[in-house]
């Protein structure tokens, strides 16, 4: 069952005479929502705190990691080439800032701490192939660096929302000036996501650890 991800025609995994997706390795919605990943505490607090520090623009991700109670232990964003890419590549960048800014945790024996990407583009906050392509790279680079897989959000003009989840906001959005660091952010008109029943509650039902 899957909630909030309806693929445009022109985006289908099953396009009329390929059957192939044109971004290669990726997640379904389905296949990220039986995942388990962990739900954000305080969604806004950590895209916020995001916007700030980087200033995303369409086709720029932010990768960060989370400590406990969703502390930033560190942070890198990039713009990754136009195109089509598989989700290996996305992977492969995706691994290349973690290893930067952070020391890997491979000789813990349980992941400590969570991983997050934010990716800002142009569109609605429907999941593209694209989406998909960024789901499986950040699954794949947890694992290589010894983090849990933690949330995927989108950053569009329309506002933000953590796929999976259902829940988001119009404030930050890709048009919006940054917030200063610790100032409050108000949105007083929610982002509405459409959601289905029984994966919404499945995702609910997963508490960050």
């Amino acid at each position: 069952m899957t909630f909030g991800f309806a693929p445009p025609a022109s985006t289908s995994m099953a396009t009329a005479g390929k059957g192939v997706s044109q971004h290669g390795r990726l997640l379904e919605p389905a296949e990220w929502t039986s995942a388990g990943i962990p739900l954000l505490i305080n969604p806004r607090e950590v895209v916020s705190g995001l916007h700030s520090r980087h200033t995303p623009v369409p086709g720029v991700a932010v990768i960060a990691v989370l400590g406990p109670e969703e502390r930033l232990v560190a942070s890198a964003s990039f713009t990754h080439r136009p195109g089509s890419a598989d989700g290996w590549d996305y992977r492969n960048a995706l691994l290349a800032r973690l290893r930067r800014v952070l020391p890997h945790d491979l000789r813990r024996r349980s992941p400590v701490r969570t991983a997050v990407l934010l990716y800002c583009r142009d569109g609605d906050e429907q999941w593209t192939e694209e989406d998909g392509a960024w789901m499986w790279g950040l699954r794949d680079a947890c694992t290589l660096h010894g983090l849990r897989c933690g949330a995927y959000i989108t950053l569009t003009r329309a506002g933000w929302q953590v796929l999976g989840e259902g829940r988001g906001g119009r404030i930050p959005s890709s048009d919006s000036p940054p917030v200063q660091l610790g100032d409050t952010v108000t949105d007083p008109v929610p982002l509405t996501l459409r959601t289905g029943g029984g994966a919404s509650e499945t995702m609910r039902r997963t508490v960050a650890r």
